[in-house]
């Protein structure tokens, strides 16, 4: 599924299911809460943070998957073609570090 047909179905399935997209700040806060949910999984399966008995660190793709829906909310409703913004995004960064990284000896 390319962005552009990901902004429609979320948009779709907000006028069906969601009544109306939720105000961009709240949209903003379930954003950051979700995020936070993948770095609490991040951290207990690949970092150095202990297990909670109730943790569950299998759900990191559902996890990730939240907050790309979240990301597609805001670009939504706030006008933002995301595939547009992504391919002028990867410009920006080619012209800017085509260079950058291959010279960084910490990535050797």
């Amino acid at each position: 599924m390319d962005i552009k047909n990901a902004q429609t179905k979320v948009d779709k399935w907000i006028n069906a299911h969601g009544v109306r997209y939720f105000n961009e700040l709240t949209n903003m806060a379930i954003l950051t809460e979700e995020v936070g949910e993948v770095a609490k999984i991040v951290a207990r399966k690949y970092g150095e943070q202990s297990l909670k008995k109730e943790d569950n660190i299998d759900n990191l793709a559902d996890e990730l998957s939240d907050v790309l829906f979240v990301l597609i909310c805001l670009a939504n409703q706030t006008g933002i073609d995301l595939e547009k913004s992504f391919e002028q995004n990867l410009v920006k960064k080619t012209e800017r570090d085509k260079d950058r990284h291959k010279s960084n000896i910490k990535l050797k």
